[in-house]
């Protein structure tokens, strides 16, 4: 055999082997993020804005689990998600003392609204103070849909309640155990009131047949965090992912993309990963 097939040889078998590599490679790609989160981020519309843009900047893949924040930190605490992205502050302390999260970040914020129909006959156009409002719905017989799901929303709601000194087990009170843009299209076809986050109403409004009749309250603030499954408790997590992804929300990147997204010319949320 000659030199030269002795090379030839040589050649292919390399150009082979790389080959095998580069295939090896395509076949395992980085492990998926299993982002566990409040349905309000993605019927809004603002995972599907973001997640693409940081799978193809990182080559993570993530995978979405929406449920309501009582469930979402649930699925934290026992292990079946990486990443948590929620909007309860109580309920997320709690979470992350007994030792199931760690480095809590604030990520964004927007507020609760009370919708109701358009001809507001509990009056809440006139009312400033949302546990007012609430009391008004029940002595005005209206009919109040609650998402009834321990959602951040539904945890909201039920400090309201107390607030007003309301016991929410009225006639006109309906609770679903569904998320936002169902509780939101059953409120639209009975003619009743609903709390919820103005990012999913914005999303939803064009198909409902509702309108924004108490807003303000500072009692309304609906602020949004990120925090890491702790590794500690499960050494299987997809921490790195988990952080990379934590990190891109929290960058200057991430929070102009989340500034940027609007619905109807609308920002549906404020970045806000400096907590101010």
């Amino acid at each position: 055999m000659t030199l030269n097939a002795n090379l030839k040889r040589a050649v292919l078998s390399l150009c082979a082997a790389l080959l095998l590599t580069t295939a090896a490679q395509a076949e395992s790609p980085k492990p998926p993020v299993r982002l566990a989160t409040t349905t309000s981020t993605e019927q809004s519309g603002l995972l599907g804005w973001l997640l693409p843009k940081f799978t193809a900047e990182t080559g993570y893949p993530v995978q979405v689990m929406a449920a309501g924040t009582g469930q979402s930190l649930k699925m934290g605490e026992n292990g079946d998600a990486d990443l948590v992205m929620t909007h309860a502050p109580s309920a997320e302390k709690a979470f992350v003392d007994a030792g199931f999260g760690i480095n809590p970040t604030p990520l964004m914020y927007n507020d609760f609204v009370i919708v109701g129909p358009v001809k507001d006959p509990a009056g809440l156009g006139q009312i400033k103070d949302a546990a007012k409002g609430l009391q008004a719905i029940k002595e005005k017989g209206q009919t109040f849909i609650s998402r009834g799901d321990e959602s951040g929303t539904h945890i909201k709601e039920k400090t309201l309640w107390q607030a007003a000194d309301v016991k929410p087990e009225f006639a006109g009170y309906k609770s679903i155990g569904q998320g936002m843009g169902p509780t939101l299209t059953m409120a639209s076809e009975l003619g009743a009131y609903t709390l919820t986050d103005r990012g999913t109403w914005l999303a939803y409004q064009s198909k409902l047949d509702l309108a924004v009749l108490l807003e303000g309250d500072k009692r309304l603030f609906n602020p949004y965090q990120v925090i890491l499954v702790n590794p500690a408790r499960y050494p299987d997590l997809n921490t790195d992912g988990a952080r990379a992804l934590q990190n891109w929300l929290v960058s200057d990147h991430g929070q102009k993309l989340i500034g940027d997204f609007k619905v109807a010319g609308q920002a549906l949320f404020v970045a806000d990963a400096n907590g101010k």
